[in-house]
């Protein structure tokens, strides 16, 4: 009789969770899901089909988007089945299979983003040894070295530590969540931070130096446009990331006394960053602007060809 009841009462809990919220949720993490898949769509096939994108740079913000695609494909549709069905008998496989996509390719995403910040360090503050230590060959090894060290990581954090006996949620409590919130937030911002300010300096040194204005004007608006791209990633990675990684290294300490509606909605707000930063490109450079603009009115299925010229 006790296990009929409480059987009974598992069903009824299952069959009343969180309902209220439920419709909400899922249509703000369908229309997050869209917005994401359909960004950094654009963002591959400019960069992809336009050989005027085809520069160093841009081969990582293609890294980039292709991560966050990923997150879009294979994170956040598991988030919504999970949170629409938590009685499924596969409840369990598929947490653990979300959490480990989920750890991969917000690590890829993040090591990325530091890569291009390093690559704008040397192409701005050492331009006479950019040739030399930056070139594709340098580019596509980073490339391999995030994915392989994101993919290592991730399965080392994820199968590694202990998860919590509660219901599978969004944030999964690790043992090692401080250890992975200092790799994936603490110390990739630190540095980034620091290499931008570098870069900063440089840059308003340039700009007082008539001549640099003058012989390299050209060059010199390319790389305030790839700094200024730079500064707003970094600015809405930061905005996106620090609350969910800042709460994943103090929670160990306090004894996980922060809701667990909490850290959902941080980590929320961290997927939020994958939508994102196909806008800042379209906001901070123009011809990815163009670019988009031509795919969005189907020109590149006309007469525009990948040696059209953006303007």
């Amino acid at each position: 009789m006790d296990n009929v009841s409480l059987s009974n009462t598992t069903v009824k809990i299952c069959n009343m969770r969180e309902a209220s919220f439920l419709l909400p949720v899922c249509t703000i993490l369908a229309i997050v899901t869209l917005v994401t898949l359909c960004g950094n769509v654009l963002v591959i096939i400019s960069i992809a089909y336009f050989r005027q994108l085809h520069t160093l740079t841009n081969y990582l913000v293609l890294s980039l988007a292709v991560s966050d695609l990923l997150i879009g494909i294979m994170v956040l549709p598991f988030v919504i089945f999970l949170f629409v069905t938590p009685c499924s008998p596969l409840h369990d496989v598929l947490c653990r299979v979300r959490g480990f996509f989920d750890m991969l390719l917000c690590l890829a995403s993040i090591l990325n983003l530091f890569c291009i910040c390093i690559e704008r360090y040397y192409a701005v503050c050492q331009p006479l040894s950019y040739q030399t230590k930056i070139n594709s060959r340098i580019i596509l090894g980073m490339i391999f070295m995030v994915w392989s060290l994101s993919s290592v990581l991730s399965f080392v954090l994820t199968f590694g530590g202990n998860k919590s006996k509660e219901r599978c949620a969004i944030v999964q409590i690790l043992k090692l969540s401080v250890i992975a919130a200092v790799i994936a937030f603490h110390i990739p911002f630190v540095v980034m931070f620091t290499l931008y300010m570098k870069i900063l300096l440089v840059v308003r040194r340039q700009a007082r130096s008539i001549h640099t204005a003058s012989l390299s004007d050209g060059v010199s608006k390319a790389e305030r446009r790839a700094t200024l791209m730079l500064a707003m990633v970094i600015g809405v990675f930061f905005i996106c990331w620090a609350p969910v990684s800042i709460c994943a290294t103090y929670q160990p300490f306090n004894h996980f006394s922060l809701p667990l509606k909490v850290m959902e909605i941080f980590k929320f707000l961290a997927w939020l960053n994958s939508m994102l930063n196909p806008f800042i490109y379209a906001y901070s450079h123009s011809l990815f602007r163009s670019a988009f603009r031509f795919i969005l009115m189907g020109k590149i299925y006309t007469k525009i060809g990948p040696n059209a010229r953006l303007q």
